[in-house]
């Protein structure tokens, strides 16, 4: 733990070393703390700022991560909502900082990604247990059974309201953090230390079901039985290990389907979601929602209808088509490529695909089992929501695509004997990582 808070630097690359971590860290959190974290990240990156830093900016690479708010700014041009489109500039600002302070930063990030994944993983686990004892605290105050906490009275949004977060958004987080410490189980550690990780990933995965998102879970699959064995293991251990991984999920499965609550949730609504609309229902499923958006993009599906248009048009369509339900909560697509293709038609949508196929392509030559896993996370999530149109959403996109591209993927220790100087090799050994000095 000390390595983590305590590291050998010069005074400027801490203070940018915190703002990181706290950056991680808030993210969990009420929104206010990370826009004012960030703000104060930006500011100190400034004052420090070298001219020679400057050049990095004008990339391909840079311009890759910030195109989804470039689109949107290019789609404003001929929106008739400009209200609203400001709205979402201002929105999916982060995505256009974070690359540029990244980048204009002093701080070597790829030589504390270590560092600063462990202590995001670290504060995700703290995170999780809060809300189990709080869920806890709650179930004793109303004399309640210990099992309502399997009920859906503890389950997905209403597991994670205390922080006031969408369940699916803060899922996301924990998958990122799941992965990479299990990814340290994988690492010849000490036994203690394993001991540690492995209930911290225990925790991690109990919140993940007790967050009951789908699309979550269905990623989580991936990454354990396939991207985790493709990237750290060999031979006949990763046929092993794939199908050992899927028979234990498979058990797993079984057990928590178990639970009348977890069934319904994975399950039946799993089904409602793809279900017919029928007038006169309590609520309306994703796939009648779908079809409506749908008509929409047949009109003008080259260009869209422009930055901010999208929920405006929606909750018009909703109410002709007599989806009350859709109408009063304003919902949106429900969509990420939808969404593109109602604001910015097919053009808007070939950026994103762009742009994700670009992560994709490094995070798989580097066997970056992390930035593999957040990369199918934004793409699978994106059939189910907005991530882009919500603040945690946009905030985790930003963040970590930066990060986990510029950080680059760990060095295999061949590579860093080759590539470092002995000046370098000496100031590591010095501020050795914490998950290889605890």
């Amino acid at each position: 733990m000390k390595q983590l808070l305590l590291i050998n630097d010069s005074n400027v690359n801490k203070v940018s070393y915190y703002h990181i971590m706290l950056l991680m860290a808030s993210l969990p959190f009420d929104r206010f703390y990370s826009h004012i974290i960030l703000i104060s990240f930006i500011v100190h990156t400034l004052i420090h700022l070298r001219k020679d830093k400057l050049r990095a900016v004008f990339t391909l690479k840079t311009a890759l991560l910030q195109s989804v708010f470039f689109v949107t700014l290019i789609a404003t041009v001929y929106s008739r909502y400009p209200a609203q489109a400001f709205n979402e500039w201002v929105l999916r600002l982060p995505v256009l900082v974070f690359p540029v302070i990244l980048l204009l930063n002093n701080l070597d990030i790829k030589k504390y990604r270590a560092n600063l994944l462990l202590a995001f993983g670290l504060v995700c686990t703290a995170t999780i247990i809060y809300l189990y004892v709080d869920a806890l605290i709650t179930i004793k105050y109303y004399h309640l059974p210990f099992k309502t906490i399997f009920s859906p009275a503890f389950t997905n949004h209403n597991f994670s309201e205390p922080l006031d977060i969408h369940a699916t958004f803060f899922s996301l987080q924990l998958v990122v953090a799941l992965v990479y410490l299990l990814t340290l189980l994988f690492k010849p550690l000490p036994l203690p230390v394993k001991l540690i990780y492995g209930v911290c990933s225990l925790i991690l995965l109990c919140g993940l079901i007790q967050l009951s998102s789908k699309s979550i879970l269905a990623v989580l699959f991936i990454v354990i039985n396939l991207v985790l064995p493709y990237c750290l293991l060999n031979g006949k251990n990763r046929l092993k290990f794939i199908m050992g991984g899927i028979a234990i999920s498979g058990l797993a499965f079984i057990i928590v389907l178990n639970e009348p609550s977890f069934k319904e949730r994975y399950l039946t609504s799993l089904t409602d979601d793809f279900s017919a609309f029928k007038p006169g229902e309590s609520s309306d499923s994703r796939l009648a929602r779908w079809h409506v958006v749908a008509k929409l993009i047949k009109q003008k599906p080259l260009i869209g209808y422009g930055s901010g248009a999208e929920q405006p048009l929606l909750h018009e369509e909703f109410f002709k088509a007599k989806m009350y339900d859709s109408f009063l909560a304003n919902l949106n697509s429900h969509n990420q490529y939808l969404s593109f293709l109602v604001k910015s038609g097919i053009w808007g949508l070939l950026v994103y695909l762009v742009t994700l196929g670009y992560g994709f392509k490094i995070a798989i030559q580097k066997k970056d089992v992390v930035f593999i896993s957040f990369m199918l996370l934004i793409t699978i999530v994106s059939l189910s929501e907005n991530v882009l149109d919500a603040d945690k959403g946009v905030m985790f996109y930003s963040l970590f695509f930066a990060f986990l591209l510029f950080s680059g993927g760990e060095e295999k220790p061949t590579e860093i004997v080759r590539n470092k100087s002995p000046e370098y090799l000496d100031e590591v050994a010095t501020n050795s990582l914490a998950i290889t000095s605890y």
